[in-house]
């Protein structure tokens, strides 16, 4: 069974709309229809008209990840989730962050760096950045080179730890309690007591 092409519709310079003799309408980048010789009057064969479906339905997964990525950075991982979950195949999600990595819209390494930074920066610790590389589908072989940009923690831990004690001299449900918070932060039980300890040995009464 055959369909004729019964419109092609301009939406803009690049993308149009091309109609079929059953009534169906399909989005078409002007390179696909440049490729498949489309023109108004032409009958498609079934394998013609399955590959034009599937041209059109990676234009849209590519449509779509662009604008998903415009509205948020993320990972590869992510975005292939986000595709897929949207209900993309994932043959075509797979093609489509192909495309954008040769396009340098994707950079899982750069990203990864970004993470690092920003939760590094509001005084989050190493174990909490780990668990946010892993939640945004960051591959783990990468994880170390992002990690190597973290500063030192040695002096956020204790002002942290200083600004969560009420006095020079806590009681030990006070200093259970900041130690607990800062655990909470992804801070090491090591470097928790290092910084209590440090924190105790400047505010010796002498």
């Amino acid at each position: 069974m055959s369909i004729t092409v019964t419109e092609l519709r301009e939406l803009s310079p690049k993308k149009f709309a091309v109609g079929f003799s059953d009534g169906s309408v399909i989005k078409l980048s002007l390179d696909a229809i440049s490729d498949l010789s489309l023109f108004q009057g032409k009958e498609l064969s079934e394998e013609e008209l399955s590959e034009l479906n599937s041209r059109a339905s990676l234009s849209s997964c590519k449509e779509r990840a662009l604008r998903i990525i415009a509205a948020k950075p993320m990972s590869c991982g992510e975005l292939y989730s986000r595709l897929t979950e949207k209900g993309e195949t994932p043959e075509n999600a797979e093609e489509c962050i192909e495309w954008l990595l040769e396009r340098h819209y994707l950079d899982d390494r750069q990203y990864a760096g970004m993470i690092v930074r920003h939760y590094a920066g509001k005084g989050y610790g190493i174990h909490k950045i780990k668990a946010e590389l892993y939640r945004r589908k960051i591959p783990k072989e990468i994880w170390e080179d992002a990690l190597s940009e973290m500063p030192e923690n040695e002096d956020a831990v204790y002002e942290l730890l200083r600004r969560k004690l009420k006095s020079t001299s806590p009681d030990r449900a006070e200093l259970k309690k900041a130690a607990d918070a800062l655990y909470r932060r992804g801070f090491s039980w090591d470097e928790i007591r290092a910084a209590i300890d440090r924190f105790n040995s400047e505010n010796l009464d002498y």
